[in-house]
């Protein structure tokens, strides 16, 4: 065993250990894989919703050959830029009320298609700054990074993604066939099979498990006559990244609601990135931790500059990412290279990535499915590690109820104004503010505090009394 490996022994490839170029591009291919209807579906409902049509294909592809040069930053990392760890990047589904916000501001006005790309990407790049300048001192807000607040994140995000993930099993938003047996026996068995081939002995083939459950879902779904490949001959041949393509434009109003967007995601990104350190086998506190976090916000804030320069949404750490590392047992840095030219590449020929539109829904949905939920058991080995007061657990219940309450009711706040509805309708945002504002208000001794030593494991966690502690110790263990 490596010495990246001993901090997770379940782990093929340490953070710094270099798979042979096969191994590297085959692990690399499965994070493309597990990211890629992700990376490209913000564009294709942007440019839905707001009658972009002409312009979705050069969405697209910006939006892979940024995700390729972000992946590339936040992974080699540039300076003080990047995490350093093996951290996907891609565009933000955060974003996208925001986003559609800021567009029809612009075309309530009577913008064009062009303005309307022109107002948002360029808010894109100045809004970016916002998390620049967060990330030069968020590792001292201690309530943003405490485990209490990224558990209760990650948590949320894994949990609320999983709709997501069984809905694609299911066929789709809006599929005619929704729910079909066909689609549930495909999806289901893309997901039966990942995780059958997950528990293999050989390591090779385990680590393979999720490229191998997607393609033999796209060969049972040409066996089914559910692929199109004549669709792939009507995509462009190349396309060249022009800087501010469509102009530059500003709007205060499309401006705010980009800006705070920023904020929320670098919680999302230090959470993420947390998980990622933890699976990876990293530290998840101290100084080496503290700098991953620093540069990874950054990162996120130069790279969402540099896809608002190049005509791309707001990027940010993508949660699939985990869930691939904890089922391949591959962390290593050095496949995030192979991964950005994979990316980039596609994004060049956008044949290539025409190719991969063509997986039906349901064999995308059956490996999602799986992965968002292992992004939850992350974030759940994170709030296992916090000291079970009772401060904590009503920190976590408050958090995780109103978060997933959201996800699970979207027009709870049908009736409030429109910003109120961009904040705190999604429900990673509810979670993380609920969880920051109660970790700073409520006092840090009181209630009950539940034994969690070894000793008591096999009974579950029982209450018990201890003696009053100095308020050092106590915010000790909260924190």
């Amino acid at each position: 065993m490596s010495k990246t490996t001993q901090g997770n022994p379940d782990l093929l490839y340490g953070l710094h250990d270099r798979p042979a170029p096969t191994k590297a591009f085959l692990g690399a291919v499965q994070h493309v894989l597990a990211a890629f209807v992700g990376v490209i579906t913000p564009s294709l409902i942007i440019g839905g919703v707001l009658g972009l049509g002409e312009h979705i294909p050069y969405l697209i592809s910006m939006a892979l050959m940024v995700s390729g040069v972000a992946t590339f930053i936040q992974t080699r990392k540039v300076g003080p830029v990047g995490s350093g760890l093996m951290a996907l990047q891609g565009t933000s589904f955060g974003f996208l009320a925001a986003v559609l916000a800021a567009g029809f501001v612009v075309k309530n006005k009577g913008g064009s298609p062009e303005e309307i790309l022109s107002v948002i990407f360029s808010i894109t790049f100045l809004a970016a700054f916002v998390e620049i300048f967060l990330s030069q001192f968020i590792t001292k807000l201690k309530s943003l990074m405490s485990p209490i607040v990224t558990g209760c994140v990650i948590v949320t995000i894994g949990l609320s993604l999983t709709k997501v993930g069984l809905t694609d099993l299911a066929g789709g938003v809006g599929a005619e066939n929704f729910g079909s047996i066909p689609n549930l026996l495909l999806g289901g068995g893309v997901l039966v099979s990942v995780v059958l081939i997950s528990i293999v002995p050989n390591k090779v083939i385990r680590s393979s498990a999720i490229f191998i459950g997607l393609m033999l879902g796209l060969l049972i779904a040409a066996f089914m006559g559910r692929i199109d490949f004549s669709l792939v001959a009507e995509a462009p041949l190349l396309t060249v990244p022009i800087p501010f393509k469509f102009g530059f434009g500003f709007d205060w109003q499309a401006f705010i609601p980009i800006a705070f967007m920023y904020i929320i995601t670098s919680i999302e990104t230090a959470g993420d990135l947390t998980a990622t350190s933890m699976i990876s086998g990293e530290p998840i506190k101290g100084p080496i931790y503290e700098k991953r976090i620093k540069g990874g916000v950054l990162g996120d804030g130069v790279n969402s500059a540099i896809a608002g320069i190049f005509n791309s949404f707001p990027v940010t750490t993508f949660s699939q990412n985990n869930g691939v590392i904890q089922m391949t047992g591959i962390a290593s840095r050095y496949v995030g290279f192979y991964v950005a030219g994979i990316l980039f590449f596609m994004g060049l020929f956008p044949i290539l990535g025409a190719i991969f539109t063509q997986l039906p829904k349901p064999v995308v949905g059956g490996v999602t499915l799986l992965m968002f939920a292992t992004v939850a058991t992350a974030g759940i080995r994170i709030l296992s590690t916090v000291n079970f007061t009772h401060r904590n657990i009503l920190i976590i219940a408050t958090s995780l109820g109103l978060g997933l309450g959201v996800a699970f009711v979207p027009d709870v706040f049908a009736q409030m104004p429109q910003l109120f509805r961009n904040i705190f309708g999604s429900a990673v945002t509810m979670s993380g503010i609920v969880a920051i504002m109660l970790d700073m208000i409520l006092p840090k001794s009181f209630g009950v505090e539940y034994d969690t030593d070894e000793q008591h494991h096999e009974d579950g966690l029982k209450p018990v009394h201890k003696s009053p502690q100095s308020k050092n110790e106590v915010e000790g263990q909260a924190l």
